[in-house]
């Protein structure tokens, strides 16, 4: 008796997915458990694992196939395995197979042509930069460039980010407002607590945390930015869970601090250094990425020194953390260097007033240069 394999239920955002790597080749035998195929969804990869063992009698959709909630994607049958028999999957070498790799780095292994065993991690995992940076040159031409042109398929993940980021550019109001945080306070805070902090929790004491709780001491100011528009209604979100902006490899992902009000600063930062080494590995989950009332983006840590950051939808607003420059100042009378980061909110401006908006930045400006409030209110 022959079982179908199918594409599962991945949360109510996820509505298709697209086959990144089988697993498994047809005539393989399988066991119950198994990883079988690797899915890439627009937010996540998700490994679909034989639900009996058998053979892998059929693959319906070769890599790189885009599919659908509830597709077949193969067949599992009873009994030995099928020798020869080969299906569009592609192979791998044993000495890749047992190499511990992320999917995304076997795939950019897969595509380059690049062994898995002769690439050096910089982890406990092979990953898409550790591939890259193994991969040999692109051939040039005498003069240094590029002969052809190279033509890549956007993964899904970037397709849903340049769909999204147009949609949300025509059917929100966005304004940007800005301001600048003197970070003196926060940074002799910083430098006084950070031995003791790490000895305590185990974690570095960065500025994350501090923007993550004048934020939500902001949103509580300010509730209108914690919420969302549906139809004609504003629907006000008494709870705070804060995305959290981070790079990935796929592209930007937008993992969330649930109930960032109730976690402590050693709490917060452990979520946010989980998160980044999650999203370099590519082991974020869907839990991890779902909801999200409010977002931080920072992209001081890429050099930035201004940028308009653009909504994360349903999100009416975000902030946009920059990089940290010395700058010369008026401070009672005299001209000072202090080390400044330039803040900008993007604000969905349908449900959210510029007053509301400039208040909410010069609240959060408020917390993060006397710190001391900020502890007493957190």
């Amino acid at each position: 008796m022959s079982v179908k394999i199918l594409v599962p239920e991945m949360g109510e955002s996820v509505v298709d997915a697209r086959v990144r790597r089988w697993v498994k080749k047809q005539g393989d035998a399988v066991t119950v458990g198994e990883p079988i195929v690797e899915l890439e969804t627009d937010k996540v990869d998700v490994e679909v694992s034989a639900s009996k063992s058998g053979v892998l009698a059929s693959i319906a959709h070769a890599e790189g196939a885009d599919v659908k909630i509830g597709d077949v994607l193969g067949t599992i049958e009873g009994g030995a395995a099928v020798q020869g028999s080969r299906g569009p999957g592609v192979q791998e070498s044993k000495g890749s197979e047992t190499v511990p790799a992320t999917p995304s780095a076997r795939r950019e292994a897969r595509e380059k042509d690049v062994p898995l065993a002769a690439v050096k991690a910089d982890g406990p995992r092979v990953t898409r930069e550790d591939v890259r940076k193994s991969a040999p040159k692109a051939p040039t031409t005498t003069a240094g460039k590029p002969r052809t042109d190279i033509r890549e398929r956007m993964s899904k993940r970037r397709a849903t980010i340049a769909k999204r980021l147009v949609e949300v550019q025509a059917t929100a109001a966005m304004l940007t407002t800005f301001n600048e945080v003197d970070m003196s306070a926060v940074m002799a805070l910083r430098e006084r607590q950070k031995q003791s902090f790490k000895d305590k929790h185990g974690v570095g004491l960065g500025f994350s945390s501090f923007f993550v709780k004048a934020t939500v001491a902001a949103l509580r100011d300010f509730p209108r930015l914690n919420a969302e528009i549906d139809g004609h209604d504003m629907v006000l979100k008494p709870y705070f869970d804060i995305g959290i902006a981070v790079g990935a490899a796929e592209g930007l992902v937008v993992p969330v601090l649930k109930d960032a009000d109730q976690l402590s600063f050693a709490g917060i930062e452990q979520c946010i250094r989980d998160f980044a080494v999650k999203a370099k590995e590519n082991t974020l989950t869907l839990d991890d990425l779902r909801g999200g009332t409010f977002t931080i983006t920072n992209g001081g840590v890429f050099g930035s020194l201004m940028s308009t950051p653009i909504l994360n939808p349903p999100q009416v607003g975000i902030l946009g953390l920059h990089a940290i420059k010395e700058r010369p100042v008026g401070v009672n009378g005299q001209v000072v260097l202090r080390p400044m980061m330039y803040t900008a909110l993007t604000y969905d401006h349908r449900i959210v007033d510029g007053s509301e908006a400039v208040r909410f930045l010069v609240r959060v400006k408020e917390l993060i240069e006397d710190p001391g409030v900020l502890l007493i209110e957190a």
